[in-house]
């Protein structure tokens, strides 16, 4: 069900995370996210003060639909809390498994080479799988404290425009986690994703009109010997979504990858996965598309149906260097050539991360983003958006 984007060609957003603000130095520690904020006094303000400073970013930059900035995501090594928000708070899992890298690695193999980064010590993707510490499914998997639904209200109350919140897909957890419990690989994804259907309805309850998660693993797998088929995880991402679109905007975020802003693969291809992405039950899915300069535009445009709204990364989330709005432009026009305006979205590919970069780099990237969007909405003749941070006449160091 369209709801945010419902009568707004070429809206923009952000894919979720941000940097956060230097000072907000808490973490929830593996805590309860209503514990914290009910016993904490120094976590509960810094919180609130942080999701305030960053939703002011996005307002400021002039996006249409604003995040929470992932900020209940703790600080930690290369973005371990996406999936550790879910580790740690999950019923059925429990002792961490210990991965085995470095020196046992090199004995094994026989050399220091390998076609996988992850694999090789001294590479930077190698220092993150060391940390990812996969939880043991040991019982039944249940949805446990998420509370997904708090998470959104302590956003909302603090802006009018819609708060998008994103998840984990049941899917990413499980591929990251150790079956010790479940007969077949097949009834544990099926029972993370169980799980998270009951959370995400709670977050529809509490009065969200968005819900973004993660793609189902399709791509991290296709082409591989996996334990698990691109069928069945379509099968289990439409189980963890069943029943949402009719109460909410319900997204797909596909994702290459993000750790200390790293691409985990080389090279990548969206064709595919296409015909997967296709069969979800949403009603958009967002791809990074500045990374690899809009390459794929026209095969994405055809492979997805016209059921579905496609959001294109409008930026880049792997470098520093801030696209100018003609550059954000031209990628627009070039997806207008395929995508109909009032069906097509423009995002960040990625989030910004905790670590990735700094939260000014984020800022001027959404200001880009919006002031290159306004180019090509003057010319389709659309409305465009007030980006308070781009209007000369705020600029405190002119005086009249």
């Amino acid at each position: 069900m369209f709801t945010v984007s419902q009568n707004k060609p070429l809206a923009t957003t952000i894919t979720g995370s941000l940097p956060k603000p230097l000072w907000f130095t808490e973490n929830l520690r593996r805590r309860p996210f209503l514990e914290a904020m009910g016993s904490d006094y120094q976590y509960r303000e810094q919180y609130f003060d942080a999701v305030m400073a960053v939703i002011s970013d996005q307002i400021r930059a002039g996006l249409d639909i604003v995040t929470d900035g992932d900020l209940r995501c703790d600080s930690d090594i290369g973005g371990r809390s996406w999936f550790g928000y879910l580790f740690e708070r999950m019923d059925g899992l429990g002792d961490i498994a210990m991965r085995h890298g470095g020196s046992e690695w090199a004995a094994k193999t026989g050399n220091n080479k390998s076609t996988k980064r992850v694999d090789a010590p001294g590479d930077i993707l190698h220092e993150v799988m060391e940390t990812r510490l996969p939880p043991k499914i040991l019982g039944p998997i249940g949805r446990g404290s998420l509370q997904y639904d708090a998470v959104f209200k302590a956003a909302q109350r603090l802006t009018k425009w819609p708060v998008k919140i994103g998840s984990c897909c049941g899917q990413m957890v499980h591929k990251n986690a150790v079956n010790d419990y479940y007969e077949k690989p097949i009834d544990a994804v099926m029972a993370f994703s169980e799980a998270l259907n009951e959370e995400y309805h709670s977050v529809a309850d509490a009065g969200a009109q968005v819900l973004q998660i993660e793609e189902p693993c399709l791509h991290f797998v296709a082409g591989t010997a996996w334990e698990v088929s691109l069928d069945d995880y379509v099968t289990a991402f439409n189980r963890e979504v069943a029943g949402l679109r009719n109460r909410l905007e319900v997204w797909c975020h596909t994702c290459w990858g993000n750790p200390l802003a790293q691409k985990v693969e080389a090279n990548y291809s969206y064709e595919p996965i296409l015909p997967y992405l296709d069969q979800l039950d949403v009603d958009v899915v967002t791809f990074e598309t500045a990374d690899n300069n809009g390459a794929e535009l026209e095969a994405i445009a055809s492979g997805i149906g016209m059921d579905k709204k496609i959001c294109i990364g409008g930026v880049t989330h792997r470098t520093l260097q801030v696209e100018s709005p003609d550059q954000v432009a031209s990628l627009l026009r070039r997806a207008l050539e395929f995508i109909e305006p009032d069906r097509l979205l423009i995002s960040s590919d990625c989030g910004f991360g905790r670590q990735g970069m700094s939260r000014m780099h984020a800022f001027y990237k959404m200001v880009s983003l919006v002031k290159g969007v306004n180019l090509v909405r003057k010319e389709l003749g659309f409305e465009t958006t007030v980006a308070p941070a781009a209007l000369g006449r705020y600029d405190f160091l002119t005086h009249d």
